[in-house]
């Protein structure tokens, strides 16, 4: 018998294969051209398998057209680096939601929060086996609190969407670290809360939380130095950006922030390097079009200083 071929090593696809491939009517694959999830197309690639299979999942979930576009829309807002979040990035449901990995964190899709990121399963399991011994029950009882600390911060992620209350918000997000005082993702979402309702301290604090905790969190990084900048404190701005970029280096909003710090610094070299950085990782959009207007308006700088 020959060998089964790899769909990875194949160029192209006719439309007759990809729907035996992945088990889907044409009829299926125009109604989601229809909605603009995937481009028409009489053969695919590889890449587009993998969109075409993720788009499988969500139907077979259950999840109407309408939120699909909605999440899509909402990724390539948030993410700026990813252009087709269908194919680049793993989007799934835990059981009760959905959730997308990103750059090895869980993040709510619509609101971009972050999610807790362990495994329920794992806990539920040991929570229902008998504990024999000590370390059995010690083992059980960090699982609830585990548990019970994610039952309230998704309730404060539910709570974001829907516009409830600040006070509520809070509150959830604060019985989520009742629970387990060692996470970073309540600290980040309730900095943000606060940022938001300019209490400036109570951010500031919650930001520096989620570092001490958990000191490679390049959100947490990137929202302190957001705050830092509207306090009007540039250098420790450009600190908390910077340290952002060497925990992830392709977080293409702290490019554009400190491109933004060095250019009003007058520090043209380094601005332009910043700027170039952000374009390789959003080359379209918006804050594109800025980032090549500002990087033209140095370049010519630079070439009007140079001829005096």
């Amino acid at each position: 018998m020959s060998p089964v071929p790899d769909p990875a090593t194949k160029r192209s696809y006719s439309r007759d294969e990809v729907c035996r491939l992945l088990g889907l009517r044409e009829a299926t694959i125009e109604q989601w051209e229809s909605h603009g999830f995937v481009p028409r197309a009489e053969t695919y690639a590889f890449r587009d398998l993998v969109a075409l299979k993720a788009l499988r999942e969500l139907k077979h979930k259950r999840i109407p057209p309408q939120r699909i576009c909605l999440i899509l829309k909402s990724l390539r807002n948030k993410l700026t680096h990813i252009v087709d979040p269908l194919s680049e990035l793993k989007i799934f449901s835990d059981g009760r939601r959905l959730a997308v990995q990103v750059d090895g964190a869980k993040m709510e899709p619509i609101s971009g929060q972050l999610l807790l990121d362990f495994d329920r399963e794992e806990l539920r399991r040991l929570l229902q086996f008998p504990g024999k011994r000590a370390d059995d029950t010690l083992a059980q009882a960090v699982a609830s609190r585990l548990l019970e600390s994610a039952k309230w911060f998704d309730r404060g992620v539910e709570l974001e969407q829907t516009g409830a209350p600040p006070d509520h918000i809070i509150a959830a997000y604060r019985k989520a670290l009742e629970h387990d005082p060692n996470s970073a993702a309540p600290h980040v979402n309730l900095g943000t809360v606060f940022f938001h309702q300019k209490n400036w301290r109570e951010a500031e604090a919650h930001y520096r939380a989620a570092i001490q905790i958990n000191p490679g969190y390049a959100l947490a990084h990137f929202n302190l130095g957001n705050l830092q900048d509207e306090m009007n404190d540039t250098a420790a701005a450009l600190a908390s950006y910077l340290r952002a970029l060497e925990i992830q280096p392709t977080y293409a909003d702290a490019h554009y922030n400190v491109a933004l710090i060095y250019q009003g610094k007058g520090d043209t070299m380094r601005a332009v390097r910043h700027w170039r950085s952000y374009l390789k990782l959003d080359p379209s959009g918006y804050w594109a079009s800025i980032a090549r207007r500002e990087l033209s308006r140095l370049r010519q700088e630079t070439i009007v200083g140079g001829a005096h």
